[in-house]
């Protein structure tokens, strides 16, 4: 909007009209970089790729899951063992190929001494592949804003 300007007349009103002039420049420049760059999108290099037959993809490991509760009794997939039976199931999983991944879930009230044995006889057996198993914290509401 123009103000004034060098009129005689008192009364002029301001102008009211928009001026595209710089908006049309830009959008016919950006149309001109448009236009050049366009080709350089669609080039593409004209290969005689060769067929091939690849190896079926490895088997995914399974998983067992190994459970040790507050009074160090240990469980092999939600049953019951005892120590010399867990070291004959964890010759037997090593000896699959692939090996089974070992997740252990220990509750909250176990001795660190039952958790260090069991993870020492999993490594001596041949199972390499070990993973802690935890549950996730409760999210907890934020604090209301004074």
């Amino acid at each position: 909007m123009t103000f004034g300007g060098f009129s005689d007349k008192p009364n002029t009103a301001p102008m009211a009209d928009i001026n595209v002039t710089p908006m049309v420049d830009v959008m016919l420049v950006l149309l001109v970089i448009f236009i050049i760059t366009a080709p350089l999108f669609t080039h593409a290099v004209k290969l005689d790729l060769p067929r091939a037959q690849s190896a079926p993809a490895p088997e995914q490991p399974e998983t067992v899951s190994l459970s040790i509760d507050g009074q160090g009794r240990i469980y092999w997939n939600d049953a019951a063992i005892d120590r010399a039976e867990l070291d004959a199931r964890i010759a037997a999983a090593a000896a699959r190929k692939p090996a089974p991944e070992l997740h252990l879930r220990a509750d909250r009230d176990t001795r660190y001494e039952v958790i260090a044995q069991v993870m020492a006889a999993a490594q001596a057996g041949g199972l390499s592949k070990i993973g802690f198993v935890t549950e996730p914290k409760p999210a907890t509401p934020p604090a209301p804003k004074e």
